[in-house]
């Protein structure tokens, strides 16, 4: 099954399956390191068209119904994000345009949030209000979950590229994960608040400087976040539907495919489902 992907994983190539030892961990990790040398930025650039992208499905959900508002961020994204990403010299302006597209992604948020859930600026550590509380405990979920992802793999979490390579870290997930957060934490938390089903009164505990889940709270986005992970998609390369958990494993063995066939690496897009 597709979701079993322990002895046999799926490689992504036209959906033929090869055992886990196809490529040796040490020569994958050595083909890993010489594309960091080499190839960082065409990576990096195909991590940030992904988050462009995915945000842009994301507003357009809320667009066609009838939040016209955001129009103007949506066609930023297509008529503006996507050349800037192309044009970028360096991975520290590359991530200044990463940084744009979220922020202007942000600022839509007070056209289809509730005003208790509308914030005025990211603000991660520690979280100064209830928004800002549900972006940093869903993106912790996500990376736990794409680190589980990678170690199915030898890909040697030490070695990003969008994201600088640490030792005290595992920075490849948050390359990986980073295309993932408008699809599986944003849209858990937009259908979480505007359902009602977290309420600022009832599921926060709010101090003078910080403002975080409390535990009934952090029950209901657990188990909202489980069932989006399980939410499926139809796949077009291999016909057939894969869940969001799988295709964080796919984009795992997408990036194998790149590193050690120079298959064009391509993330997750919710456009297209692959």
């Amino acid at each position: 099954m597709i979701e079993n992907l322990h002895s046999w994983v799926d490689i992504y190539n036209s959906g033929t399956f090869y055992p886990r030892n196809q490529y040796n961990s040490g020569k994958l990790i050595v083909k890993q390191v010489e594309k960091y040398s080499t190839e960082r930025m065409v990576i990096a650039k195909a991590i940030v068209r992904g988050i462009g992208i995915n945000i842009r499905e994301v507003l357009y959900h809320y667009y066609k119904h009838n939040k016209t508002e955001i129009k103007g961020t949506i066609d930023w994204i297509k008529n503006a994000f996507f050349k800037r990403v192309g044009a970028a010299n360096d991975v520290k302006e590359l991530m200044s345009v990463e940084g744009e597209v979220w922020q202007r992604f942000y600022s839509e948020f007070k056209n289809f949030l509730p005003e208790d859930f509308i914030m005025n600026k990211r603000v991660k550590r520690p979280p100064d209000n209830p928004i800002n509380a549900l972006i940093s405990f869903g993106n912790t979920l996500l990376y736990t979950k794409t680190i589980s992802a990678i170690y199915r793999t030898h890909l040697d979490q030490r070695i990003s590229f969008l994201h600088e390579p640490s030792e005290g870290r595992f920075s490849l997930s948050l390359d990986i994960s980073e295309v993932f957060k408008p699809v599986i934490v944003y849209k858990t938390i937009f259908e979480l608040v505007n359902n009602k089903k977290l309420q600022v009164n009832k599921h926060f505990d709010k101090k003078v400087n910080y403002c975080l889940l409390n535990e009934e709270g952090r029950n209901i986005f657990i188990s909202a976040f489980e069932e989006r992970m399980e939410s499926v998609i139809s796949h077009p390369k291999l016909k057939r539907k894969v869940s969001l958990r799988t295709a964080i494993k796919l984009d795992c063995y997408k990036l194998i495919k790149y590193i050690m066939e120079d298959q064009e690496f391509i993330p997750f897009s919710l456009k297209d489902g692959m």
